[in-house]
């Protein structure tokens, strides 16, 4: 069979499950997809630049997915605090409640005597009195009762209050729970409608790729390595501290393949790459490249050193460590391994110091 022929068939195998999954890619990804889903590939050369790209939409969903389900995170973690204020301030709540409560009686006895009319003022005793002691004895009893009624007056008011206090406490924590809890129940949503759509656009891709011959399937992958570049002499010439010992760490991967959603230790997506690296020296990264855009310091593309972080396409959905001389390694796309590769072949974006 001619090679022309070859490839027909690989394009028309590949042609339906490319299609579809283009599909949702349009439909999800941040903008539009760059390739026209009713136009099929007529040659296998066509079919891997149209499987690049749809792998490139697919890493773009990863990114959302895994940032969506980072928000989610946060949020759960915000519910839960916000559920354990609620326990607290229902704990206080009681306690104030029930120290109300152990003035109660005392109130109210004090409430019925003045409402029957019960005398207890001086000029009562002075009437009521017979002699000079008997007065001295009432007005003594009066002082002590009038003292005892004011500080039981005094803290039952205190107690009331710190009721209050606490009913509100109460109530707001109640609202942020219920507020905190719509808002994750939201994320949540988000994130398993962006699961769904990246399963369906992985799929696709896989199915893709395996229509793809050995020889380009090859193609695609490439070479680890651009002509020239020797990854012993750059390890050697590299200077130890975190950025450069993270780029030699991530140079030891070159070869592992890429997986949407991976961290290592021998499969990764683009950010998982990084976040992995950067762990191997005790620097605790984000997990996305969004996040990445915004850890450590900026760096201008013209102060570029080995080891610093670099961030691609306009959305910040693809990522990498700069080697030096304009290279740097990343978990660039499924069917293709990771790799050292030129920065100027993927949109520059901006660049950061970890």
């Amino acid at each position: 069979m001619t090679a022309p022929h070859r490839n027909s068939r690989a394009a028309r195998g590949f042609a339906g499950a490319l299609s579809a999954a283009i599909l949702v890619c349009a439909v999800y990804t941040a903008g539009p997809a760059t390739s026209d889903p009713v136009a099929l590939p007529t040659s296998a050369t066509d079919a891997i630049s149209r499987m690049v790209d749809l792998s490139r939409q697919s890493e773009q969903l990863n990114q959302q997915a895994l940032d969506a389900q980072t928000d989610l995170d946060a949020k759960l973690a915000v519910q839960r605090d916000a559920d354990s204020k609620v326990a607290a301030t229902t704990a206080v709540v009681e306690a104030a409640r029930a120290e109300v409560r152990k003035y109660q009686p005392m109130i109210d006895r004090t409430a019925v005597a003045a409402y029957t009319g019960v005398r207890t003022n001086s000029m009562f005793a002075v009437l009521s009195s017979g002699s000079p002691q008997q007065l001295l004895d009432k007005m003594s009893t009066l002082d002590v009762v009038a003292q005892q009624t004011a500080d039981t007056v005094r803290q039952f008011k205190q107690a009331a209050d710190a009721a209050t206090i606490a009913d509100n406490a109460a109530r707001a924590a109640a609202d942020a729970a219920h507020t905190a809890t719509a808002a994750a129940n939201a994320v949540r949503t988000d994130v398993e409608r962006k699961r769904q759509d990246l399963a369906a656009a992985t799929t696709g891709v896989v199915e893709a790729w395996s229509q793809l011959s050995a020889s380009d399937k090859s193609t695609l992958a490439g070479s680890p390595f651009p002509p020239g570049f020797d990854r012993d002499s750059l390890l050697a010439g590299l200077v130890p501290g975190s950025g450069t010992s993270a780029l030699a760490a991530a140079l030891t991967r070159v070869g592992d393949p890429y997986v949407w959603g991976a961290t290592g230790p021998d499969q990764f997506d683009c950010s998982g790459l990084v976040q992995w690296a950067f762990k191997q020296v005790g620097k605790d990264v984000p997990r996305t490249s969004s996040q990445q855009a915004n850890f450590g310091t900026p760096v201008s593309r013209d102060e570029l050193l080995p080891g610093d972080v670099v961030l691609f396409y306009p959305d910040i959905t693809h990522v990498g460590i700069y080697a030096g001389n304009g290279m740097m390694v990343h978990a660039s796309t499924f069917g293709v391994p990771v790799a050292v590769a030129p920065i100027n072949t993927t949109p520059y974006h901006s660049a950061r110091r970890y």
